[in-house]
């Protein structure tokens, strides 16, 4: 009994293999709070492109508490988020041709979603990348870290 027990727990092992392979996707949360859910991804080099479902699971609007998602290389963080409080609502947040930004959602407020998917190419192994929410004054504690894994 207890080898046909040991038997099927590998058999169903090696059956959830190809589930556990790389996604190329991620759903994070933002919060009233001023918090996401998450503070690092892990990008496989193997996606062609990477989705990233924001959510914003609080109640305020945008005018208020607004959310969005913004990738680029982790030095040019402060620089990208303060160009984007000069843009305004109505631009996301993201200085219009922002070439230090890869790719950024939309704003949303409580309730809403958006999706932003981006070309894995842009990315370069070893280079450090960071996201954040350029809201005004939510950058600081919004933010997390990019990583492109093999």
């Amino acid at each position: 009994m207890k080898t046909r027990t040991t038997a099927a727990l590998l058999f169903s092992a090696l059956l959830a293999g190809p589930a556990l392979a790389a996604t190329c996707d991620v759903e994070i949360e933002g919060s009233d709070a001023m918090q996401f859910n998450k503070t690092s991804i892990a990008v496989p080099a193997s996606c062609k492109q990477f989705t990233v479902k924001l959510k914003h699971v609080g109640k305020m609007p945008k005018a208020a508490m607004g959310h969005n998602w913004v990738l680029s290389k982790a030095s040019d963080v402060q620089g990208a988020a303060a160009d984007g409080i000069a843009a305004g609502l109505d631009k996301a947040y993201v200085k219009p041709g922002d070439a230090r930004v890869i790719a950024h959602s939309k704003v949303i407020g409580g309730g809403e979603t958006d999706t932003v998917s981006f070309d894995v190419a842009k990315l370069k192994a070893g280079e450090s990348y960071a996201w954040f929410c350029s809201f005004p004054g939510h950058a600081s504690l919004m933010k997390g870290t990019l990583s492109l894994v093999k």
